[in-house]
């Protein structure tokens, strides 16, 4: 009964269409805010600040820009992590040559940047289409990280390729400890969740999924392929850019090609299968749990060992992790292909009908 939208009339056209039609929806939400901007920095430790939170709001970026091309435009991808690394290295250029631009002019530019090289990876998708176009985004994994490591003035000709990412600056003011690169990160995710939330509300939104749908007849009812499809790779791989930005400035603390290997761009898919494709909410659920999970499965393995004497060492609890991850990602393409978000969508509903049945 908590949560039944029985008596919240609407009265305008815009009323209607907010992202949070059903009050307590907009409660929660501005809870949630309140809680993340304000609570959570101030009772959290550099641990959960710095290896948790911050990293799985990075992902959950990432997750994001590849469910908008995988999960909205149909446009299946293996190349996110290359993206991710062409904004951690733009970034750095861009803050070391161009001081005077700023922090977060760097990290728009640096999304730029990754959306120019995912066009350019995206003119495959208007010839080719599914295992193919993976097979192609999948080239420019290899590619870029091949230009990264030859051409010494992106790494600004550090003999190892490990190079230091500068301190973020915002109006003169460093965020160096885990507390303000997280509020940093927090405030850019969110700006950009909500962003990718109205994107797929508009006319843009409904030509992507069109083309997911069906691309013969969103083309034969006048949408156009070419634009629609490289532009769904631009802002997937702009908003990949920008997660890779922080990952280097906000986690890692370094840009080095290593950080953007082919692992992080089937961990970031996933991501997408287990929270749910075409979902902003299943972008967070996802990113969520493949970052959790790991600390969630080293401490039960803590606790077996305490109570049991039984030591359990880390590369069982690895290859434990990648089976679980494995079954689940089968579990959820045959139960419920929608993943996590899915099965909160389901959860609402039961909610919002309890005490009658559905």
């Amino acid at each position: 009964m908590l949560y039944r939208e029985a008596g919240q009339f609407k009265s305008t056209y815009a009323e209607d269409q907010r992202i949070f039609p059903i009050r307590q929806d907009r409660i929660a939400f501005w809870t949630l805010m309140a809680v993340a901007f304000l609570l959570v920095p101030a009772v959290g430790n550099q641990y959960w600040l710095g290896a948790m939170l911050t990293p799985f709001l990075i992902f959950a970026l990432a997750t994001l820009g590849l469910n908008i091309l995988t999960g909205y435009a149909g446009q299946l991808s293996l190349g996110t992590a290359a993206f991710m690394a062409v904004g951690a290295f733009m970034a750095y250029n861009f803050v070391l040559r161009m001081p005077w631009l700023g922090i977060i002019p760097s990290f728009i530019l640096a999304g730029l940047c990754a959306a120019a090289v995912g066009i350019a990876f995206g003119l495959p998708s208007l010839r080719i289409k599914g295992f193919y176009l993976a097979v192609a985004t999948l080239a420019c994994q290899f590619f870029v990280l091949w230009v990264i490591q030859r051409w010494g003035w992106i790494t600004n000709y550090s003999a190892s390729g490990v190079i230091t990412a500068q301190t973020i600056v915002i109006f003169g003011y460093p965020l160096v400890t885990p507390a303000d690169k997280y509020v940093f990160t927090l405030a850019i995710v969110t700006v950009m969740a909500l962003a990718a939330k109205n994107l797929m509300r508009s006319e843009t939104g409904r030509a992507f999924m069109a083309v997911r749908d069906m691309d013969v007849a969103a083309a034969v009812i006048g949408i156009p392929m070419m634009k629609t499809k490289l532009l769904a790779f631009a802002i997937s791989s702009f908003y990949c850019g920008v997660a890779g930005a922080l990952h280097a400035f906000c986690y890692l603390g370094t840009v080095e090609p290593e950080a953007y290997s082919l692992d992080l761009s089937f961990r970031i898919l996933f991501m997408l299968i287990i929270g749910g494709a075409g979902s902003i909410l299943g972008s967070f659920l996802g990113a969520a749990f493949i970052t959790l999970f790991p600390i969630f499965l080293s401490l039960v393995s803590g606790w077996i060992s305490h109570t049991t004497g039984v030591e359990i060492s880390h590369a069982v609890i690895s290859n434990l992790e990648l089976m679980i991850f494995g079954g689940l990602i089968i579990f959820f393409l045959i139960v419920e292909p929608a993943g996590f978000a899915r099965l909160w969508q389901i959860g609402k509903e039961k909610l919002r009908l309890w005490p009658f049945p559905h």
